[in-house]
């Protein structure tokens, strides 16, 4: 169910489609994203989730088109939106589209602000830069979007400049600008990194209440699996820039069918386990881009690797009953299932 409780849009309003993006870089191709597919549709939240480094960011990034070219190369793929491919649609249809149909929150506020700018003048710079209103006008839509975030005085804060917002406050400017146009889908990159956990859920709190208000699609990209268990409809798990596996929230996270999410599963701290059990950690770092390794990606670090492991690169195939869409790409997919319970969802 999305936020208002209504079930969301059955037809996506963003696809990607099998997108590769690879880096050319002196010392060899990054292929940051090797063949990623996901959507989302009209008031649906869909987490997308892995270690720094598996290709989250640079999937979103490619939907704003913002993938540097070069040295970043679109080696295949489409990005469907209202029937557009953005990847084929020229630069200035698609500054049209940025920031008006389809906004980002990006993961460090301090560093996208302009720290020379006033943040109700960088709010209204976004509304005047799509619709013809004039500078007053955009002044006061502006303060009245910080009012609708939460940011107290808003009147004042709006005069004020990014060094003198909490990192919280900066956070909901953030927001404020990516809803100013009430897009109809909204990329949150790390949208709670470095705050606290109270902030972080007044910001989550007041992501899915704007949500529920403007049927927003929401793609929230986090290495937090426990931010996305309580706000994400259905879930993308990324490895060495490729989709690991996918399902709705709770198949996913009490029925994991991929050693690597059963891994992220198991090293998350519990409420329900006793003080004396220990986390799991999967062992090992994430492959160089670079050099990933062959067959499954995961297979250096994974307790249930075999030979096939090593030399067959697996499909994302179907892992569960007619009528339930749970894929996975692991070869041992039904001995993950066999797990032992320890990783029931939060």
């Amino acid at each position: 169910m999305s936020a208002d409780g209504q079930a969301p849009d059955p037809g996506p309003l963003l696809s990607v489609e099998d997108l590769r993006v690879h880096f050319h870089t002196d010392a060899g191709v990054v292929k940051a994203v090797d063949g990623v597919s996901w959507s989302v549709g009209r008031g649906e939240t869909l987490g997308i989730v892995g270690e720094s480094g598996s290709g989250k960011s640079v999937s979103a990034l490619a939907v704003m088109g913002l993938v540097p070219v070069p040295p970043g190369k679109f080696e295949s793929g489409r990005i469907l939106f209202g029937g557009r491919d953005l990847l084929t649609t020229g630069e200035k249809e698609l500054r049209a589209i940025r920031g008006k149909e389809i906004s980002m929150i990006f993961q460090d506020p301090l560093t996208s602000l302009n720290p020379v700018f006033k943040i109700g003048h960088q709010i209204a710079e976004v509304i005047q830069a799509h619709e013809k209103v004039g500078r007053v006008a955009a002044r006061r839509r502006a303060v009245e979007l910080l009012g609708e975030v939460g940011i107290p005085n808003p009147a004042q804060r709006a005069r004020e400049y990014p060094h003198q917002f909490s990192g919280g406050m900066r956070q909901r400017a953030m927001i404020a600008m990516a809803l100013a146009l009430d897009p109809a889908v909204l990329l949150a990159d790390e949208p709670t990194t470095a705050l606290d956990v109270t902030v972080q859920a007044q910001i989550m709190d007041l992501l899915l209440r704007l949500q529920a208000q403007r049927g927003t699609a929401v793609v929230l990209i986090t290495h937090d699996l426990g931010l996305v268990a309580g706000h994400a409809d259905r879930v993308v798990v990324m490895y060495a820039g490729r989709v690991a596996e996918t399902a709705g929230v709770d198949d996913l996270y009490y029925r994991p069918r991929h050693a690597y999410t059963l891994g992220l599963l198991s090293s998350l701290a519990r409420l329900d386990r006793r003080r004396t059990d220990r986390l799991q950690p999967i062992v090992g770092q994430p492959p160089s881009m670079i050099r990933v390794p062959a067959g499954c990606a995961f297979h250096p670090r994974c307790p249930f690797a075999t030979d096939v492991c090593h030399q067959e690169r697996p499909l994302l195939a179907a892992q569960s009953e007619a009528g339930v869409d749970h894929r996975a790409a692991c070869h041992h997919a039904d001995e993950v299932a066999r797990a032992p319970a320890a990783v029931a969802a939060p």
